[in-house]
């Protein structure tokens, strides 16, 4: 785990000057000093941290991949001077970016949320971090039991998460801005275009805006490739590999020692975002992958579940697909197969604390294996779902920009998505209803109905809805999670309240499948940096392109009429790799199914349902008022004999109690007394370790 962290003081006092520091946090570098400093703390790599001067109070700091030289960081430098901050998040990859002009710092988030900004009041003036722990322990900051029971209850409205965080006094800065601090003030601005309330943005052309994503594609993967190449270092005595074992050949030795492979490897499990990917990274020019007896090739990972019940044609169509799209000389393709070890909800005993709670917790160990096959820099395909799909939501879009005919083909699909029924022939009309209420529902109003919804205890049906289900369900300004049905009553009516007052405000909302929209990406990029922690492999770095901001802006310039229609994604993309060379592509490319992962999440959950009744007979969330523990156990045990229940609602449960866990054992603090510990604060200060001598 790596964060940056710094603060702004006062204008006024000792701390101004800088001579009032009793805290410095361990393991930190220091990249400037004075009464506003900054540190990097954690495993950084060389080429993750550039710093940029022009004079000694103006300076650019970059965190992570970056694609822009030092001339252009320059270049962005002197806009943000001017207040262009756009310019600064406008570059290939992820990463953040922290500008000092005097005594005023900047710190620009991303657009879809996977590298946030925190910040928190100290001592007079305001401290700054990019993981909201590290503020927690600097204010010795409590548990926000309210922004818990709103997680649960309310998981991707942003109404009721407000700019909250599990600790009191820790604040989030939105995606899409950035925190401006000057004298130990604070504030929060947007650096995205403002847009219209009343009428959509103008779209351009669907060929256009696709290449629009495939340049920003290229430029995200290319941005990766370019930079140094990481080996892991051997755990073996002097740094070295501690030899032959029997039976075992150097990759397995690696993976025994828990390091990745070196080199550039990615997931290929067949389905269309992490198999364009691969396919782009291996078809770039350059050195893609590791070095193997047959060049330089990128390594394809491919996951396989022969324990999951249910889903095996499935499975055995994707591995085929996988196979076909690795039969390509710059690929070398790896399976993982997973057992009983590998199910959901295994070895929670064994995940390290996160930042914050995240349902992907109860699934990390499980793609654990995955990623220790992988390379020491590995390509995912997390977040395409959310930043090329239609959410339903959008269907109200176009019924308020008067696009009626454009919903005939999502409506005509979703009647087909479950299979023949009597009711088929009404699901259209049911869904064109639903959209045209949203549409003609102001967004105080809809917000209103969700408070009064918890109050009432209507939260959701029973079971894993069907594709027409879940749609319907999503045609709302903001709607219940599948954990709201567990949540006591007094924790719904603390959301309920927060609610009311968010439809009270009402603020310019902007059109109900925009705003769904993007609160549906900011919840999957929050939980894909949940994943990055939990299932951390040592000198590994995950890398996300499609939550990157040049992705998303470019994602987001894609007409609704073509993001509504079946299928889109794949088209998207089919495009975007026809457009870097690449058609031939296997037959069922770009086919979609969520039954694997319930099967597996049952699957699992009956393997360790023991151990999970076990963990919620004395749960800390009922400690808190959240849940009765009985409910909880009863729920569990039914869930494991096949009961329709929501099974994320569940693990969402286990994840949260999980992470409590793990919170209240944790011992030792992110930061140290500058005063008694000289050698840290040596470290800290960026001494040389000859100096202190």
């Amino acid at each position: 785990m790596r964060w940056l962290v710094g603060w702004s003081s006062a204008t006024t006092g000792p701390a101004a000057t800088g001579g009032s520091r009793t805290v410095l946090p361990v393991g930190a570098q220091l990249l400037w000093d004075g009464p506003d400093p900054l540190w990097a703390v954690g495993d950084w790599r060389p080429d993750e941290v550039r710093v940029v001067r022009v004079d000694p109070e103006t300076a650019l700091a970059v965190f992570g991949v970056c694609g822009a030289t030092d001339d252009q960081l320059r270049v962005g430098l002197f806009a943000a001077r001017g207040g262009a901050l756009r310019h600064l998040t406008a570059w290939p990859g992820s990463y953040t970016a922290v500008v000092r002009m005097g005594r005023r710092l900047t710190v620009t988030g991303d657009l879809a949320g996977a590298r946030p900004v925190f910040h928190t009041p100290w001592e007079g003036g305001t401290a700054f971090a990019t993981a909201a722990l590290p503020l927690a322990d600097l204010i010795e900051a409590g548990l926000d039991i309210g922004h818990l029971g709103a997680l649960l209850a309310c998981p991707d409205s942003p109404e009721a998460l407000g700019s909250g965080t599990p600790y009191e006094g820790v604040r989030r800065v939105p995606p899409g801005h950035a925190l401006v601090l000057r004298g130990g003030a604070h504030e929060t601005t947007s650096y995205e275009p403002a847009a219209s309330l009343a009428v959509a943005a103008p779209q351009i052309a669907p060929e256009q805006a696709v290449d629009g994503v495939r340049e920003a594609l290229v430029d995200a993967v290319r941005a990766r490739l370019s930079s140094p190449r990481h080996a892991p270092a051997p755990d073996g005595p002097d740094g070295l590999d501690p030899g032959p074992v029997p039976g075992m050949g150097p990759a397995e030795r690696r993976a025994a020692r828990g390091a990745p492979a070196p080199g550039v490897g990615a997931d290929l499990s067949g389905g269309s975002a992490s198999g364009t990917l691969a396919l782009l990274a291996a078809g770039l020019p350059g050195a893609p992958g590791a070095l193997t007896g047959r060049g330089e090739r990128l390594l394809a990972v491919t996951f396989t579940d022969h324990t999951t019940q249910g889903g095996r044609a499935h499975r055995d169509a994707e591995l085929e697909r996988a196979r076909a799209l690795a039969d390509n000389p710059r690929l070398h393709h790896r399976v993982v197969t997973g057992g009983e070890e590998a199910l959901p909800f295994a070895g929670l005993g064994t995940l390290p604390l996160t930042d914050e709670p995240g349902p992907s917790l109860v699934t990390a160990f499980r793609h654990r294996s995955r990623l220790l096959a992988g390379g020491a820099d590995h390509f995912t395909g997390h977040g395409a779902r959310q930043v090329l799909d239609a959410h339903p939501a959008r269907l109200a879009d176009l019924l308020l920009d008067r696009r009626r005919r454009h919903l005939l083909r999502p409506v005509t699909a979703l009647a087909r998505a479950d299979g023949p029924s009597a009711h088929s022939v009404l699901v259209p009309f049911t869904v064109y209803r639903a959209a045209r209420k949203l549409a003609r529902t102001p967004y105080g109003t809809g917000v209103a109905e969700t408070a009064r919804r918890l109050v009432e205890r209507q939260v959701g049906g029973a079971g894993d809805p069907g594709a027409v289900d879940a749609s319907l369900a999503a045609l709302f300004w903001c709607r219940p999670g599948p954990a709201a049905r567990w949540l006591t009553g007094e924790a719904l009516a603390e959301v309920a309240v927060r609610l009311g007052a968010a439809a009270t405000r009402a603020p310019g909302a902007g059109r109900p499948g925009e705003r769904r929209a993007r609160a549906a990406l900011a919840r999957r990029a929050t939980d894909h940096r949940v994943f990055e922690q939990a299932a951390e492999v040592r000198s590994q770095r995950l890398h996300a392109p499609f939550l990157d901001n040049q992705v998303v802006l470019a994602c987001r310039a894609l007409p609704d009429t073509l993001r509504v229609q079946p299928g889109a994604r794949a088209a998207v993309l089919r495009s975007v790799l026809a457009g870097a060379g690449v058609r031939d592509l296997p037959p069922g490319w770009g086919a979609t199914a969520h039954l694997p992962h319930t099967a597996a999440l049952r699957t699992g959950l009956r393997a360790a349902v023991d151990g999970l009744v076990q963990l919620f007979d004395a749960p800390l969330l009922a400690d808190a008022g959240l849940v009765e523990a009985r409910v909880v156990r009863k729920a569990l045990r039914a869930a494991a004999e096949g009961a329709a229940l929501p099974l994320d609602g569940l693990a969402e449960l286990v994840s949260t109690e999980l992470w409590l866990r793990r919170l209240v054992l944790r011992r030792g603090s992110c930061w140290t007394d500058a005063a008694t510990s000289p050698r840290r604060r040596a470290v800290a200060a960026g001494v040389p370790p000859r100096a202190r001598l």
